[in-house]
């Protein structure tokens, strides 16, 4: 019997004439999209653009919001306030439905440092929460395996997708490895897709120690800018598909 599983990727990060990894050819080898919304990257153009290769791809597109730090490239925390995150992450939201106005959002991931604060701050994780909540209740979260943020949104009722990372490693905690980390971001092919089939067939996943910690994941994100991401991606999805699985966005991999 076949299992169903999400692969996602960081998509529309180029900025003006500036381009930044190869969504090109990484789209037709991903399930769901996590769109820049120029908040860390990305901008009008290149958020239009990245929603129509998508659409010609059937990959499904969600909302890639961050703090506004388009100098950090979104990976410093922005001291803000409860509401001025919402304030952002909705403004984030809006803008990319504006390019995809024939059909809804698909879900959202928190990108950069805001992501790894939810993990760490219940209030973020609820104010994440209730942004969807408000902006669209059908839509998905994507948040890290494992985390207390995915307790938060099944008991508020938000329809929330385990996340694992087939090109990062896991500190003990089960939290991401922080970049500058030593070990924390995996750059050799077979390392990524060795991690990727660990978490898909077994259960766990990679410690920057070493080891390997149990995690559950609906949908395994290889990002966008590492390099190689493209044979990374593509690797891994024919090994997972000569495993009988079978990739799907995330609306027709979570049972709702």
């Amino acid at each position: 019997m076949s299992r169903i599983l999400d692969l996602n990727a960081d998509m529309g990060e180029s900025f003006g004439s500036y381009k930044m990894g190869n969504d090109e050819k990484l789209l037709p080898l991903i399930s769901s999209a996590n769109i820049a919304c120029g908040f860390h990257a990305g901008d009008p153009n290149w958020m239009k653009h990245t929603v129509e290769t998508a659409s010609k791809n059937m990959v499904e597109i969600g909302a890639h919001a961050s703090y506004f730090d388009l100098r950090g490239f979104g990976r410093r925390s922005i001291p803000s306030s409860i509401q001025e995150i919402k304030n952002d992450i909705t403004y984030q939201l809006g803008a990319l439905q504006a390019f995809s106005s024939s059909k809804p959002l698909q879900h959202l991931k928190p990108h950069g440092a805001l992501y790894n604060d939810a993990v760490e701050n219940t209030q973020i994780a609820v104010a994440i929460c209730e942004v969807i909540m408000e902006f669209n209740p059908e839509m998905f979260l994507l948040a890290l395996s494992g985390s207390k943020w995915v307790e938060i949104a099944a008991n508020m009722g938000i329809k929330v997708a385990r996340e694992s990372f087939a090109d990062r490693t896991l500190l003990e905690d089960g939290s991401l490895a922080p970049r500058s980390d030593p070990g924390a971001v995996l750059h050799e092919v077979d390392d990524v897709i060795q991690n990727g089939l660990r978490i898909a067939t077994e259960g766990r996943a990679l410690l920057k120690n070493g080891g390997t910690i149990e995690i559950e994941s609906d949908s395994i994100c290889i990002h966008g800018d590492t390099p190689n991401a493209v044979k990374m991606a593509e690797s891994l999805r024919n090994e997972l598909i000569s495993r009988e699985f079978l990739i799907q966005p995330l609306s027709k991999t979570i049972n709702t």
